[in-house]
């Protein structure tokens, strides 16, 4: 698999969920991700990214609290929040970003 810095570079829209096993609203978000990456399927990836196992890219992106979501696309971040979203607005998020 790709490195986690090739993978957002991508023209694609990346979406990166910054997580915890241990947080309440991640466990909610995880449903969520689900149903949108079955809808975005071909047109936008979604990864998931623990902050305890990877707390390099946690300080690296400054993730204060988790759940934080964060779109890239072509290396940039075009989109970011932190905490519960629901599927009906993360899926006008992507949509504004899939070709």
């Amino acid at each position: 698999m790709a490195n986690f810095k090739e993978i957002i570079k991508s023209e694609q829209p990346v979406l990166v969920d910054f997580f915890a096993e241990w947080c309440g609203p991640c466990k909610k978000m995880k449903p969520v991700l689900e149903n949108v990456a079955r809808t975005m399927e071909g047109k936008a990836r979604i990864l998931k990214v623990d902050v305890d196992k990877n707390p390099k890219a946690a300080a690296q992106y400054k993730i204060q609290g988790v759940p934080t979501l964060i779109l890239f696309q072509a290396g940039q971040i075009k989109w970011r929040q932190s905490g519960y979203v629901d599927a009906k607005q993360l899926s006008s998020v992507l949509e504004k970003f899939v070709n």
